[in-house]
């Protein structure tokens, strides 16, 4: 019998664990993971590569397939053998590091199929709701534009826009900034951020520190597929508690340091 949970929780996960391989090629990626996300709540995930943070975001929505565990959506327990996956991924929106928008569409096209596809909308009902999000990310003008016509943070904001024309009640991030420009980081920060100050609940596997620090209403800390350490942004990103937590956070603060200056003649 399927599990129940608390109305308030949106995203509640309890005892995950998954390992690819078997045998003496075994690899568990997570060992025995409990969150909560509340209705409404950012909670931002960080940790160092190989922790096990895309693969928990991708057991949330059943990319992945947990080995143990229980994940619940809106209440609904999505491990449940018997559960309507398509359903509950209808109330999940995923952005990954990278777009995966069709090239031979236009930005229109990229927001319009999905909802076609999947919700069943009319062409007309599913235009306006992608001109409504695209809007809302600061991008009504590109309607027309082709996904090779815009830089990469732009192509973000379309990934975003896609999946919140879906109408999800929950939002998944996995390094959405990872793959840009410096430079192009900001207006993809900013409409996260819009999407925290509207409510939206969010899950978000980011390096981003200011990002977190500003907007997050927990941060999470995760190493070896554990996690480590949880709280507040000041708790966890000011005042650690974990060694390996402070020694995380020291690394990343670390000024990287300039290449050496060229002499005069070029050498």
């Amino acid at each position: 019998m399927a599990g129940t949970t608390d109305a308030a929780t949106e995203v509640d996960v309890r005892a995950l664990r998954k390992t690819f391989g078997t045998g003496a090629d075994a690899n568990e990626v997570l060992r025995g993971i409990d969150l909560s996300v509340a209705a409404g709540q950012v909670v931002c995930v960080i940790g160092p590569s190989g922790s096990g943070k895309s693969t928990l975001l991708r057991c949330v929505n059943l990319l992945e397939e947990p080995t143990s565990g229980q994940v619940f959506v809106g209440g609904t327990e999505v491990t449940d053998p018997d559960v309507d996956i398509d359903a509950v991924r209808r109330r999940i929106g995923m952005v990954f590091q990278h777009f995966n928008l069709f090239p031979h569409l236009t930005v229109t096209g990229n927001l319009t199929l999905p909802q076609r596809r999947v919700l069943g909308r009319g062409r007309a009902r599913a235009a306006a709701v992608a001109a409504e999000n695209l809007a809302r990310v600061g991008l009504a003008d590109k309607a027309d534009a082709y996904p090779a016509q815009l830089s990469g943070g732009q192509q973000q904001r379309v990934a975003i826009a896609r999946a919140l024309a879906m109408g999800p009640e929950v939002m998944l991030f996995d390094e959405p900034t990872s793959a840009l420009d410096p430079e192009l980081v900001g207006d993809v920060l900013a409409v996260m951020r819009s999407l925290a100050d509207d409510g939206m609940t969010m899950i978000v596997v980011t390096h981003e520190m200011g990002f977190a620090r500003e907007v997050a209403d927990r941060v999470v800390f995760m190493d070896g597929g554990r996690i480590v350490e949880e709280g507040t942004p000041h708790d966890v990103l000011t005042t650690p508690r974990e060694e390996r937590t402070r020694a995380f956070l020291a690394r990343v603060a670390a000024p990287v340091p300039a290449p050496p200056v060229p002499d005069g003649d070029g050498r």
